[in-house]
């Protein structure tokens, strides 16, 4: 079962990737009538990370594993089918366990015959260059990857400064409120799996003239980001300075901690933030936004960053 290391391969998912829709026949009740119909739902499936350390830095019980060989399995996560590789780089990339593209010798799918079909392309080998730190520590220890991790968000924000991640950089980066009411359309509009669906979570990626660069689609809101990350991140475009953050749903901690992990200075929300993103964004320096709707929005931290018609910032209309 995929003992062997992944051959050198692209970083972009092959063609034979499963599908991110499914259909089945429902039926559609009405206030006076009902039909039986075809509806589109969102696949939801896990997606396991497997992490293959470099030859020299392997142990010799890791070489013997009877469990599955040379790797250890970092996570297991529910997602939508697409962009797997970026979703694994972007997740190991936002928990501090690859720090530049060139730790990544190959990302390959498991697809070994004796796996069961409905396992077909559910795994994904991420394998580490000669020479890549490899701390498998850290890979024992439990991530920092929501707000109910059982610590105190004190505890949470002293996590990520620990991982090496430092506040975002104070580039000069300015909105106007013209560009932050384009980016909800923007982002809707971009959403081709959620007008088939309508279940799934969007992550943005725009410039600061609220052009859309890039969109990710997943059940998860956090799969969304790594997969944004990781597009990024395997593009060598990180850190983000110079760049929009939008999230389709509400901004919990852990959008904000994977966005600071990025050097994004702007997050930007449909809906509400959790107290917890709003305490993270200001430790490292970040603008938080939400309830983004149009020419409507809530300015939570960084206002500086926020230019209203007729003001010089938002911190004026305090």
């Amino acid at each position: 079962m995929c003992y062997d290391e992944p051959a050198m391969t692209s970083f972009a998912d092959g063609p034979a990737a499963r599908t991110s829709t499914a259909r089945r026949r429902v039926i559609q009740a009405r206030e006076d009538s009902a039909q039986t119909r075809t509806d589109v739902l969102a696949v939801e499936e896990p997606l396991e990370i497997r992490l293959y350390p470099p030859a020299d830095q392997r142990p010799a019980t890791m070489k013997s594993k009877p469990d599955g060989g040379p790797f250890t399995r970092v996570s297991v996560t529910m997602r939508t089918p697409g962009h797997d590789f970026e979703l694994a780089a972007g997740f190991l990339y936002t928990e501090g366990v690859l720090r530049a593209p060139d730790d990544v010798r190959a990302i390959s799918y498991c697809t070994d015959p004796s796996l069961d079909g409905s396992q077909q392309y559910n795994i994904v080998n991420v394998a580490l260059r000669a020479g890549a730190g490899y701390d498998p520590e850290r890979l024992q220890r439990n991530f920092y990857t929501t707000s109910s991790c059982g610590v105190c968000g004190k505890a949470s924000i002293e996590a990520i400064h620990v991982r090496g991640i430092g506040p975002v950089a104070a580039d000069g980066l300015t909105i106007d409120d013209e560009t932050l009411a384009r980016l909800g359309d923007a982002l809707r509009d971009a959403q081709t799996l959620f007008a088939k669906t309508g279940g799934l979570h969007a992550a943005g990626l725009f410039d600061r003239t609220g052009r859309l660069l890039a969109l990710r689609e997943d059940v998860g809101r956090h799969n969304a980001i790594d997969k944004l990350v990781g597009h990024a991140f395997l593009q060598r475009r990180l850190p983000l300075r110079d760049h929009i953050v939008m999230v389709s749903g509400r901004a919990s901690f852990e959008i904000v901690q994977k966005a600071a992990a990025a050097g994004v200075p702007i997050v930007a929300a449909v809906s509400a933030p959790s107290s917890l993103a709003c305490d993270t964004a200001e430790a490292f320096g970040m603008t938080l936004l939400g309830f983004v709707r149009g020419p409507r929005f809530t300015v939570y931290t960084g206002a500086q960053r926020i230019r209203l018609r007729g003001r010089a910032s938002a911190a004026d209309a305090e």
